[in-house]
């Protein structure tokens, strides 16, 4: 890809990352706050959060198929947005548990569906320096950092009441925001043998779903109930945003040096040490909750929980799925990783969490990494 044309294209790739992790900022952090505020449980608080993620099993695959199909992303990725926009308006709409499960679905269905049409949009943008992905995604980074503190200080300042008027606002924003790029056709490959389930089905790729699957999974009493847990122990709404906005900082840098990483060390090296640290991070939080610290030093591992794991999977996905397998590729990682991996950990964190606290969901994380190291460890690899 030449110079010029990176150039001119990275503002537009990156604004869409930047205001659409800004919603997920606004939502993944204070939405478990706001649900108790409904004097909802922790069983009702993990079944909104998983209906939230299980929508992302069934949407991005939907989209990716029209999208492949039709040789236009945009234009869906416009209608995803726009239909964002309208389910949004349920969080101020209604206060009922059966009515916010109904605005959570159709909203995670829609918000779902965009990412992994405009992934599959950003690789086929830089072909030939997809290593610098990075430096686009990381402008998503620090969009959820604005949220956070924006929203932890109006929170403080106001009332967690006013946190769904700025879903709103927000989801507007990423509406207009897809209008900064223009289509270009996925271009379809005269080589490809392989059909999209012949794909799926060969080892490697299998495993690294899995294990995708896997470390999801045991993200999901972090996204549930992390605020809660900080809360519960004195911490104000400005250091829980700042904790939040500590780990998406150290994201941010694993983003930054993506380049001289890739070049550096084999992927699947990267892919088992982003493992390995994020099982020694969901150990250690309910060990450190009352020392600030260390409670920080957790958080700045999720540059690998999160930033190493996402840039080390998303380039294998990108590997082995290809032409007109492009978008369903993308869609298929986001259904399986996030999306049933996911919707099954913070559904899973809420019974755990239940029943045991902290030390229960926690302990339930660690085991499903450990589980997610063997499978990578045997399976995965990189051609």
């Amino acid at each position: 890809m030449p110079e010029q044309l990176y150039r001119q294209a990275y503002p537009k790739l990156s604004s869409f990352y930047f205001f659409y992790f800004m919603l997920f900022g606004g939502l993944i952090p204070y939405i478990g706050l706001y649900y108790q505020s409904l004097s909802f449980n922790a069983i009702q608080i993990g079944q909104l959060m998983a209906m939230f993620i299980a929508t992302k099993i069934v949407a991005p695959n939907v989209l990716g198929w029209l999208a492949d199909k039709t040789g236009r992303p945009i234009f869906w990725l416009r209608w995803t947005a726009f239909l964002t926009v309208v389910f949004s308006v349920g969080f101020v709409t209604t206060d009922s548990f059966l009515g916010l499960l109904l605005t959570v679905f159709g909203f995670g269905f829609f918000f779902h569906s965009a990412l992994p049409l405009f992934e599959s949009y950003t690789f086929t943008t830089l072909k030939g320096v997809k290593e610098r992905y990075g430096l686009v995604r990381l402008w998503g980074s620090v969009g959820f950092i604005a949220a956070v503190l924006w929203l932890g200080w109006q929170i403080e300042a106001w009332s967690i009441a006013t946190l769904p008027w700025t879903l709103v606002g927000l989801a507007v924003v990423i509406w207009l925001a897809t209008f900064a790029v223009q289509e270009h056709p996925v271009a379809q490959h005269e080589d490809h043998a392989s059909s999209f389930w012949t794909i799926i089905k060969q080892p490697w790729v299998a495993s690294l779903l899995a294990a995708s699957i896997l470390i999801q999974f045991s993200h999901g009493t972090y996204y549930s109930f992390y605020s809660i847990f900080l809360d519960e122990h004195g911490y104000s709404k400005n250091v829980i945003a700042w904790l939040w906005a500590l780990g998406v900082l150290a994201e941010i840098a694993v983003f930054f040096w993506m380049v001289p990483l890739f070049r550096r060390f084999r992927v699947k090296t990267l892919l088992m040490a982003s493992l390995v640290l994020t099982l020694l991070r969901w150990v250690i939080i309910p060990l450190v909750i009352d020392d600030w610290v260390w409670l920080a030093f957790a958080q700045l591992l999720h540059a690998a929980s999160y930033g190493l794991f996402h840039a080390a999977a998303i380039y294998l996905i990108d590997h082995h799925f290809y032409g007109d397998n492009q978008s369903k590729g993308q869609a298929i990682y986001a259904s399986a990783s996030h999306g049933l991996g996911g919707a099954l950990g913070m559904l899973a964190a809420g019974y755990a969490w239940y029943a045991g606290g902290a030390d229960w969901a926690f302990g339930m994380c660690a085991l499903a990494v450990l589980l997610a190291i063997g499978v990578a460890q045997k399976w995965v690899r990189y051609d």
